[in-house]
């Protein structure tokens, strides 16, 4: 009983540190988008393009990575990913033309695309009467990845110079040098990961043996039949083409439209993360009273947080109220994800959660994707304000419909 316990647990801080790792190099490149304009001469279009095919490729993979975990087991799937994402990590380091650095965007893109549908189901089923604090656990320590990541690029971007005379020696001495760590890491944790949870419970697929009960492709589009899953559908992808937007372009945001120093405005991205503790306390409060009053509650603090972000600078406001209008944006989009996560587990039939999970973030991971080339191509031909009024727009509709399932439920 203690070893089966223990076990447990392991694949949850295992699994946890992974997505921890895949945030980090996530949100690596939005702080780096200055630097990687300066190497390159490349516009604000463009690198938000190469981010969204980062996040197309990630979309792309939820689906496939549910239906082969429920065949082969999440380990392989998890450790297979930590693999492909620190290759590509590593690949960012050395310098190469423009395109190879978005090819291997795209290769990161598709290691990190392929575990969270599987951590999520994962800790699902092992803590099913505590799904909500489990998946708030783990969430949060990956959104601490973006904490990370920021201030990593600020250590890096004004290294002293005894630290800078350190850097010079590893491969990547300049922007780059993150990605180097970010390699290392992954594929320590995906041996760490396969050595540990080898022929534990967590290792074991969700179908039977023979395969012959795995669900077709039309039983998870006949998902959507029912009017209140494809509602939530569409709140869950509005809500993640808002924030996928938002943590894309915040740096740039801050110091071109408020006029922030580029070194404020990263400290100040940080502020989105650093705030994820509230899933801890939103993840709990949502298995007590339930999903719908927490989701509606955070879409909205996170929708009021973005209009006031777009009038911020019209109003002549400082660092101090950006940082308030930030964090409060941080604590409603941190604080509906775990809710978002256990309702879905809730709502989709036992026997299609896996791909029917993975269905879903497909979907709204693409909406995501599509936001940073949406928001560059808006900055670029109208200005930040336009672009960021576009996504509180997007919040406030996931907020309404939130609302509306909540009162007919």
């Amino acid at each position: 009983m203690d070893r089966d316990r223990i076990g447990e647990y392991d694949a949850l801080i295992l699994v946890s540190l992974i997505w921890f790792l895949g945030k980090f190099v996530r949100y690596l490149f939005p702080p780096l988008f200055e630097s990687i304009q300066g190497a390159y001469g490349v516009s604000n279009a463009t690198v938000g393009t190469a981010f969204t095919g980062f996040m197309v490729v990630y979309a792309l993979l939820q689906f496939p990575s549910g239906a082969v975990a429920d065949r082969l087991g999440p380990v392989r799937v998890i450790v297979a990913g930590a693999l492909v994402a620190g290759a590509g990590s590593l690949a960012i380091v050395f310098d190469a033309p423009f395109a190879a650095l978005v090819a291997a965007m795209l290769v990161v893109g598709a290691g990190t695309g392929v575990h969270k549908t599987v951590s999520v189901r994962l800790i699902a089923r092992v803590y099913p009467a505590r799904t909500g604090r489990m998946l708030g656990a783990h969430d949060t320590l990956g959104a601490m990845g973006g904490v990370a990541a920021p201030a990593v690029v600020v250590a890096v971007l004004s290294a002293p110079p005894a630290l800078a005379a350190v850097l010079a020696y590893l491969p990547g001495a300049d922007w780059r040098a993150p990605f180097l760590l970010t390699g290392v890491l992954a594929v320590g944790l995906a041996v760490a990961t396969a050595v540990r949870l080898s022929g534990s419970p967590a290792a074991t697929g969700g179908s039977d043996a023979d395969g012959d009960d795995s669900p077709g492709t039309r039983e998870y589009l006949r998902l959507f039949r029912n009017p209140r899953f494809s509602a939530f559908v569409l709140v869950t992808v509005g809500f993640s083409f808002a924030h996928n937007g938002l943590v894309a372009f915040l740096p740039l945001y801050l110091s071109e439209a408020a006029g922030l120093a580029t070194s404020t405005a990263n400290l100040l991205y940080s502020l989105v993360f650093a705030v994820t503790f509230v899933q801890l306390v939103t993840g709990d409060l949502s298995d007590r009273v339930g999903r719908f009053p927490v989701m509606v509650g955070t879409l909205g603090l996170a929708a009021a947080a973005l209009v006031a972000l777009v009038s911020l600078p019209g109003l002549g406001l400082g660092a101090v109220a950006a940082a308030v209008v930030v964090a409060a944006f941080g604590l409603g989009s941190h604080g509906f994800q775990p809710v978002r996560s256990a309702y879905l587990m809730e709502l989709l039939p036992e026997r299609l959660a896996g791909g029917g999970l993975g269905v879903v973030r497909t979907l709204l991971m693409g909406a995501g994707a599509l936001a940073p080339s949406a928001v560059g191509v808006t900055a670029d031909a109208v200005g930040f304000r336009p672009a960021f009024g576009l996504l509180a727009g997007s919040m406030g509709l996931a907020a309404v419909v939130a609302g509306g399932l909540w009162v007919t439920e």
